[in-house]
């Protein structure tokens, strides 16, 4: 089987588009400034992609542990085989080191936003004489937030909407991944069926041959009695033959 019609071959080159993705998004992942709601978008897109990657590549070893068991009924050899392995183990150590990454990056967010919050409320307890001086500049504050919350809701629905559309292509591929994994299911059936019916083929061909042989030994057991029979009787027509010339002559 070539390579372009070697299923392996084809969630290969899936699962390799989405490793390349993967870590084009981690290194925009590793530019953007922590407590921001871009990287925390970027954290659920990277901790939802590892976690999808990781179970292809699970689903390709387990296709690679049936073949192994023969591989020459799928046309492999032991360096092919061994070949697989060591692609699918790179995969899961590429991803698993994205995981690990992001989710130190995650925990070091989440210590840096404690010390914040605990900042403001430090701020909050103030002196009463900083509350009448702050309470003079509440309007423009209040102009700011109004600002500030526009500008991030925006951005908020722009993210939205390309997770979004990041989602549909990953479910895209799921699905493409899911239809081989069908198609390889019902091959290897389709084979099963084709080796249990030669099989049965095999056990009929053998009971016909044994029965053949049977019939064969009889007939020659009985071609053998019966030429003895004629041997004697032609001897004993020779005997007659020779007395009746020698003493009646």
């Amino acid at each position: 089987m070539s390579s372009a019609q070697d299923p392996f071959y084809i969630v290969k080159e899936e699962i390799q588009q989405s490793i390349d993705k993967l870590q084009a998004t981690f290194r925009q992942w590793q530019q953007t400034p922590t407590n921001t709601g871009e990287r925390v978008h970027l954290t659920k897109e990277l901790l939802a992609s590892c976690e999808s990657i990781e179970w292809q590549v699970d689903e390709l070893n387990k296709a690679i542990g049936v073949a192994a068991r023969d591989p020459s009924w799928y046309g492999l050899d032991d360096v092919e085989l061994e070949k697989r392995r060591r692609w699918t183990t790179t995969a899961q150590n590429q991803v698993d080191t994205v995981r690990k990454s992001v989710e130190a990056g995650k925990e070091k967010g989440s210590s840096v936003g404690s010390t914040l919050n605990g900042m403001r409320h430090e701020l909050m307890r103030l002196p009463d004489d900083h509350a009448s001086q702050a309470g003079r500049s509440n309007h423009y504050v209040a102009q700011d937030n109004d600002d500030f919350i526009s500008s991030e809701s925006d951005r908020q629905l722009l993210l939205i909407k390309q997770q979004d559309d990041e989602l549909d292509e990953l479910s895209a591929s799921v699905q493409r991944i899911g239809g081989v994994g069908l198609t390889i299911h019902e091959e290897l059936a389709g084979q099963e069926k084709i080796m249990d019916e030669l099989g049965m083929e095999m056990e009929t061909a053998k009971n016909r041959l044994d029965f053949v042989q049977k019939k064969v030994a009889m007939v020659m057991k009985k071609a053998s009695v019966k030429g003895q029979i004629m041997m004697i009787a032609f001897l004993i027509a020779l005997f007659i033959i020779l007395f009746v010339l020698v003493f009646l002559t």
